[in-house]
């Protein structure tokens, strides 16, 4: 079985209780410490066993493979993974069973995420969740006083669109943001701005 890892937490002693989300499911596994154990990494996708286990009523991690992508050790790449994988984990933390999008989705990502932005590459998959989730507000509608925006749209939490003025925010430019919002595509919006989706992404899922 392959999956991601998008949390874990210490246990007793040098245990570990593992989250991975597989095609299908997000599991919650137990990781016993021990020497010959490879070493394991949020964000790693792995291939590994789960096994019923009398030591605890968790499943255990075994048997586990990492497979390695050569950006794992580029620390600034890892770094921007590791934040867009607590996102995922954070999104869907109340979840056991999923559909293969989301799983999808990071094999997706982790192909891009050696040659491209990787900013750009969460951000556009970002936009592809919100449309498969049935959240993404293309109509440019002010969420906040409900009336059609037609200058430069403000963005907050969730890409919603709003007024300037309704938010205090500062605009993107409304056909880079339409273009984005379509395609999927983030190449014509500028580095500056992509930090500042980033930046908004980072509030939450």
């Amino acid at each position: 079985m392959q999956g991601y890892i998008i949390n874990f937490n210490r246990a007793k002693d040098e245990d570990l209780i593992v989250t991975v989300l597989t095609k299908n499911n997000i599991l919650t596994l137990y990781r016993f410490y021990g020497a010959r154990h490879s070493h394991i990494n949020l964000g790693y996708k792995i291939d590994f066993e789960s096994k019923s286990s009398i030591k605890s009523n968790i499943p255990q991690l075994r048997d586990v493979l990492h497979l390695a992508n050569k950006w794992n050790t580029e620390h600034d790449r890892m770094f921007i993974w590791q934040a867009f994988i607590k996102l995922i984990f954070l999104h869907l933390k109340d979840v056991d069973d999923i559909h293969d999008f989301y799983f999808n989705l990071l094999d997706n990502c982790s192909e891009k995420w050696h040659t491209q932005n990787p900013k750009r590459v969460a951000i556009e998959a970002y936009i592809k969740l919100l449309e498969y989730e049935g959240r993404l507000h293309d109509e440019f509608i002010c969420f906040n006083c409900e009336m059609s925006i037609e200058e430069n749209p403000a963005l907050i939490r969730g890409f919603l669109p709003a007024h300037e003025k309704c938010v205090w925010s500062e605009t993107f430019e409304r056909l880079q943001i339409e273009e984005l919002f379509q395609t999927k595509n983030s190449l014509f919006i500028n580095d500056k701005d992509i930090a500042r989706l980033w930046k908004i992404m980072m509030e939450g899922l």
